[in-house]
């Protein structure tokens, strides 16, 4: 019987690898380079997700290891210099992060009462990238609330206490969670409302046991450097079983399976010839020129990242209408190259100053710089705004005798200001003055940037009608 099985299992194996090699022999090489760039361009979002996925939960190993799935890793500090794994880091709001599998059942995000002048938000974000939904102060206010976070194709009911359900068109989401510092002796009651967010599964709500188990299995192991060569289909390949398609992409999906994509058998090199392996090499080649490409075109835009993140609908609209493109995919793999996991415009935009007034690349060790406010004319926000400075060698936080990486509108009521109300803020390595310090932040003594985060930006800032202003050499 066994011998038998074993016979039958291997028959099966060799119609299914029979099957592969048709298909293969079908495709022209010209047909696979194409499919291959358009396939890369669409999913190298997911494969830049995977490796975060990797980082964050799979590989206990990492240094960035938060924690398994389903579980809420929150950190109670801000960063400092000392941190060297993220670069351009936000010092603004601690975080909590986690990812979750709903693939076995529903999840739900409790969060409490928060007071109505801080700010916090989670960021939903689907394998796609897309910011599927927001749970905050801009979104759904600073009330408590019980958030369902279901499949897409769920059918199930919804059980009472939940404020809200939010469909997911992917079997796994990450969360990012950002809970506003107000200033340097606030962390403690950060860290108390870190403690009273709240992820569960459906059952562990409604107070049933389950002993159900993620059902996923088979996750491939990261190799750094693999996003960048044809091996970056095999972790697409993993991602794209763990989603659901939505119709319009239905017909896309099966022109990949010409190339091993979403088909019932793993991604596999071998099931291809060297010319049509070439070929494929080709098309991936072709879409990281595109994308490249796309940032030098509109890298400049200091808008650019109000356009590139959001929800599937947004990107799509966003591409029609500032791109002239007809899908959101080339726009969508911009954004994971420049910064994956940026907030979508509406929660945050972030102005960030490379050059000088003239043009030139900013440097402490040659000059002094400022950048002033006219009076009634500071970041229009629905929350608060930061301005941050890094170091423009390492990317990281500034060291500083002050302990202060950026300056923000917490920190208002000590600025001091101008007797026509404007307010100056002095970037540069040595003091300003004791009488102007409150306004100092400090730079390194070499090259620099700063990021100017603008949390809940309302349209004037949305639409360019306000402009922040330029960065200014005083010699």
């Amino acid at each position: 019987m066994t011998k038998t099985l074993n016979l039958l299992i291997a028959l099966l194996a060799a119609i299914a690898f029979g099957a592969c090699q048709q298909q293969a022999e079908k495709l022209t090489p010209q047909e696979a380079k194409e499919i291959a760039k358009e396939a890369y361009i669409y999913g190298f979002p997911m494969v830049m997700n995977y490796k975060a996925l990797d980082a964050y939960t799979l590989n206990k190993k990492s240094p960035e290891y938060k924690g398994a799935f389903n579980q809420m890793a929150c950190d109670a500090r801000v960063f400092t210099p000392e941190d060297k794994a993220v670069v351009t880091p936000n010092s603004d709001t601690p975080y909590c992060m986690f990812w979750c599998n709903i693939s076995t059942e529903p999840a739900v995000i409790s969060v409490p009462d928060i007071d109505s002048d801080r700010y916090y938000s989670f960021q939903l974000i689907d394998l796609y990238t897309h910011n599927f939904a927001y749970l905050g102060t801009l979104t759904t206010g600073n009330k408590a609330g019980k958030y369902l976070i279901v499949p897409s194709t769920w059918k199930g009911e919804t059980p009472e206490g939940i404020s809200a359900v939010i469909p997911c068109e992917s079997k796994l989401f990450f969360t990012v969670v950002r809970t506003q510092l107000m200033n340097e002796n606030d962390i403690d009651n950060v860290r108390a409302i870190q403690n009273t967010y709240q992820l569960q599964t459906l059952s562990e709500f409604i107070g049933e046991s389950t002993n159900s188990i993620p059902s996923i299995s088979n996750f491939p192991t990261w190799i750094e450097g693999e996003q960048l060569t044809v091996n970056a289909f095999k972790y697409l390949d993993f991602m794209l079983d763990l989603t659901d398609p939505v119709d319009k992409e239905k017909e896309l999906l099966e022109r990949f399976k010409k190339i091993g994509l979403g088909t019932e058998n793993s991604f596999d090199t071998t099931q291809f010839s060297p010319e049509i392996l070439q070929a494929m090499k080709e098309g991936i080649s072709e879409g990281l020129v595109e994308i490249k490409a796309f940032i030098k075109q509109n890298g400049s835009d200091p808008l650019a990242s109000a356009k590139i993140f959001g929800t599937r609908e947004f990107l799509t609209q966003s591409a029609q209408e500032n791109y002239n493109l007809e899908d959101l995919y080339l726009p969508r793999a911009v954004a994971a190259q420049t910064g994956l996991y940026g907030n979508s415009g509406f929660e945050a935009t972030y102005p960030t100053y490379r050059v000088d007034a003239e043009g030139q690349p900013l440097n402490a060790s040659k000059n002094k710089y400022s950048v002033t406010f006219k009076e009634g004319e500071l970041p229009p926000v629905k929350a608060f705004w930061s301005l941050t400075i890094y170091d423009g060698l390492t990317q990281l936080l500034v060291d500083n005798p002050l302990n202060r990486y950026l300056l923000n509108s917490s920190m208002q009521n000590d600025f001091i200001y101008g007797e026509d109300g404007s307010l100056t803020l002095y970037i540069q390595k040595d003091s300003p003055g004791k009488e102007l310090e409150a306004n100092w932040l400090p730079a390194p003594n070499g090259p620099f940037y700063c990021v100017l985060r603008l949390y809940g930006p309302t349209p004037e800032a949305l639409e360019g009608i306000w402009i922040n202003p330029p960065m200014v050499s005083n010699y």
